[in-house]
């Protein structure tokens, strides 16, 4: 395993581990032992993208997904959710997309409204999602509806969400639209793309020992630095000619993620 790009190692895996379920390290240097597959079709739900096999999270994931597509299914012209990616089979980094996954603790939910659950494998692979953003994403379009806010506010609410990443505009619009309760607009987070889905990320299970949670989001509400936000998107600033240039990505390799990882790809 010295010296192989840890994405081709645990890109190649088709199962999970013969573990028990534990996330070991961070959301975007870790990996997954005995992770749980996320049914293809629930009573709320349907998996999208099925050739990606993304469809594998930790068992508190999956049930985080059965708990908030069935009060997505009670939103008017929703049955309830299509989920994107969660995390490969042993979590791990990904050959393509994203830098975070690796835990099986992240998802991503489309914004398109799941108004069939009937969907062939074929469909899965064809149909798109649909962008809510307006302006490069510093305001929502006319697709945006009441049903995006209250199924973003109940995956924010729930007590395992540690952040909720969507597109500025998003978030200044729910900002301004919450009359009630305005506590759980904290753990949304503006953040680049995120118009064609909204990325949930949970805590760190309690008894997961070899997990690393994210600090936590800064106190309030966060809605000034949402518009911030927007207003750089609307007036970008003049580049800093002093800053450092940014130097590339180096690929993670396996001693560059935690110990247990091996014993994860060896696992039957």
């Amino acid at each position: 395993m010295q010296g192989v790009e840890a994405k081709k190692l645990f890109g190649a895996e088709a199962r999970a581990s013969t573990q028990s379920p534990a996330p070991y390290g961070g959301y975007a240097k870790g990996c997954m032992a005995g992770g749980t597959q996320l049914a293809e079709t629930g009573p709320t739900w349907q998996a999208m993208r099925l050739s990606r096999n993304r469809n594998w999270g930790h068992p508190e994931t999956i049930d985080y997904i059965q708990t908030l597509s069935a009060k997505a299914a009670r939103q008017p012209g929703w049955k309830g959710l299509y989920i994107g990616d969660i995390s490969q089979p042993r979590g791990g980094p990904m050959l393509t997309g994203h830098r975070s996954h690796q835990l099986g603790l992240d998802i991503d939910i489309w914004m398109l409204p799941a108004t069939r659950l009937d969907l062939s494998a074929a469909e899965r692979e064809s149909i798109s999602s649909i962008s809510l953003r307006r302006e490069n994403g510093a305001f929502t379009n006319e697709h945006w509806t009441r049903q995006h806010h209250e199924i973003i506010k109940a995956a924010a609410q729930d007590p395992r969400t540690a952040r909720i990443f969507v597109f500025p505009g998003a978030k200044v619009k729910m900002c301004k639209d919450e009359k009630g309760d305005r506590a759980y607009l904290r753990k949304i987070r503006p953040w680049y793309g995120h118009h064609y889905h909204f990325h949930v990320r949970l805590s760190c299970p309690k008894d997961a020992q070899g997990c690393v949670d994210q600090p936590a989001p800064p106190p309030g509400d966060g809605c000034a630095d949402a518009e911030e936000w927007v207003n750089n998107i609307l007036f970008p600033p003049p580049p800093d000619p002093n800053a450092p240039k940014p130097k590339p990505r180096r690929e993670l390799q396996m001693v560059d993620l935690p110990g247990q990882c091996v014993n994860v790809l060896q696992s039957n």
